[in-house]
């Protein structure tokens, strides 16, 4: 979708990160793994730009399983050498360790009968905000409350701003722009 298409601002130039906004960004997401995979990537973009990671992301697939958190919390010491010199993702030693210790979290809270997607939907107040779309902060109260229900669990590298970015990306949040084509639609 080019051409006339008003689009948000952010998602212009590069065809990868055109693609995901016109998809993706801010659909509501409810489906647990889902989440979990977004918020894990979101927390590998600190420090780094989204378009960095959109475009590492197949190989995030690839590294973790497909993001199937009970493959990722099996996990141990040599998927962490081969995690550590795999040149298709972000080569952080404290990102993957995270990643693997949040899908042990995941793993336990399904154990013991709850649902991530439920659960952080009820964090996010149940349903998706429309926050008109200009003056996007960076964080929110909800974020703060998520970030804090998040780090309470074990989760690392979910600070407010991080799971602000999350909330948009899986549509807890709609800040698409108020003349971007994809407003409307993700609203509906």
């Amino acid at each position: 979708m080019t051409g006339d298409v008003v689009r948000c601002r952010w998602a212009e130039g590069d065809a990868l990160m055109t693609t995901y906004h016109d998809r993706e960004w801010g659909v509501p997401v409810r489906d647990s793994r889902l989440l979990w995979e977004m918020l894990m990537l979101e927390g590998f973009q600190a420090g780094l730009s989204w378009r960095t990671i959109l475009h590492r992301r197949e190989g995030f697939r690839r590294a973790f399983a497909g993001f199937d958190p009970v493959k990722v919390a099996a996990f141990g010491p040599e998927d962490i050498a081969r995690l550590m010199a795999d040149e298709g993702i972000i080569r952080s030693r404290a990102k993957i360790e995270a990643t693997i210790g949040a899908a042990r979290i995941l793993c336990d809270m399904v154990g013991s009968g709850e649902d991530f997607g439920v659960w952080a939907w009820e964090l996010a107040g149940g349903a998706p905000v429309d926050s008109g779309g200009r003056d996007i902060p960076t964080k929110t109260a909800t974020s703060e409350a998520m970030s804090k229900a998040l780090k309470a669990r074990g989760f690392k590298f979910v600070g407010p701003v991080i799971v602000y970015a999350w909330m948009q990306a899986v549509g807890m949040v709609n800040d698409h722009a108020p003349e971007c084509f994809r407003r409307q639609a993700v609203a509906a």
